[in-house]
């Protein structure tokens, strides 16, 4: 497989030098990775810090900024970061008012999460933790107990990142965190495999004609092998997946997310599909975000995150944003 890299063991290292090149707006530790706000701490705000495994770019290091994170933490591709990497990220952004983790469910990041969370509180940092568990493919898998973490972790860094920018106290933060998380619920599918610089072919393999139904953003089983389908037939499918699933209420946040090989013209395409089932089982859509957000390398794919969203949700998920991947109204 043709890739565009010096050599896999600097590919995180060679991409956060080319974020700090492209976006003098954060601060860029490349030997610690660490991406940061550059105005941070922000006095009297409640900080936001998440990370994971690279690979799934622009989350998270691409949501750093105004309205959002205040830091991220980039592990090698498709691993977790370590605790340090967490707290120096904690200690760097925190201003007295707390420290929120979110935590995709995926076993290595909660962890370590939760051992860095205690590191920070004894350097006397106050942390909450938002554990985001949307995919409702599989309940359990080899890197998860439960549901694993998706497309909803865009939803929850936006949406509790405008209330701690509007100065919420970490509490308040936290319990709309995972408001959003419980209101919000995933499904992937996987039209080829993913390839890893370091295995530098198809980490599982898919044959031609056929898709994977479920698919995880480390490429992980779903539920089960079909023919390849349209379209639409693929939103029927997904959407009542979800919907399955997501908790009774108004209207929902639409989040189209490609899996990083998938081109808008097909992802705009699946989005009209999308609207037309949500239109065909009553649900109102309030507003919709089409794009690669939250990617699995060059995985060709997508998938559909909704989001149960009431008049306060709305509000937040508007609110000025201005980071590298995610930016309006400002």
């Amino acid at each position: 497989m043709k890739m565009l890299i010096n050599v896999p063991e600097t590919v995180v290292a060679d991409a956060l030098r080319g974020i700090a090149a492209a976006h003098p707006e954060l601060t860029v530790d490349v030997e610690n990775r660490l991406v940061v706000r550059r105005d941070a701490p922000v006095e009297g705000r409640v900080a936001l810090v998440s990370g994971g495994g690279s690979g799934h770019e622009p989350l998270h290091s691409g949501f750093v900024g105004p309205g959002m994170l205040a830091a991220a933490c980039p592990g090698e591709v498709f691993t977790s970061p370590v605790p340090d990497q967490m707290v120096r990220a904690a200690a760097a952004v925190d201003s007295g008012r707390g420290v929120l983790f979110v935590v995709k469910n995926y076993t290595g990041d909660v962890l370590n999460f939760d051992m860095a969370a205690e590191l920070a509180e004894d350097e006397g940092i106050q942390v909450a933790k938002v554990l985001v568990d949307d995919d409702v493919a599989v309940r359990d898998s080899l890197y998860t107990a439960g549901r694993r973490g998706t497309g909803a972790t865009l939803f929850v860094e936006k949406i509790a990142g405008a209330a701690a920018e509007e100065g919420a106290p970490l509490e308040r933060v936290e319990a709309i965190g995972r408001q959003v998380n419980a209101s919000s619920r995933s499904f992937g599918v996987a039209l080829s495999s993913v390839t890893t610089p370091a295995k530098g072919g198809p980490s599982f393999d898919l044959p031609a004609g056929e898709l994977e139904l479920g698919i995880g953003i480390h490429g992980e089983p779903g539920r089960e092998r079909r023919p390849m389908m349209t379209s639409g037939e693929l939103a029927d499918l997904a959407v009542d997946a979800v919907l399955e699933d997501l908790p009774p209420g108004g209207p929902v946040l639409v989040l189209v997310n490609g899996m990083g090989a998938t081109p808008l013209l097909e992802l705009y395409g699946f989005t009209a599909e999308v609207h037309r089932v949500l239109g065909e089982r009553g649900v109102p859509v309030a507003r919709t975000l089409t794009g690669n957000y939250v990617t699995s390398l060059d995985m060709a794919g997508c998938s559909v995150t909704l989001c149960r969203a009431d008049e306060e949700l709305l509000r937040l998920w508007d609110a000025p944003v201005s980071t590298p991947a995610l930016r309006w109204g400002r």
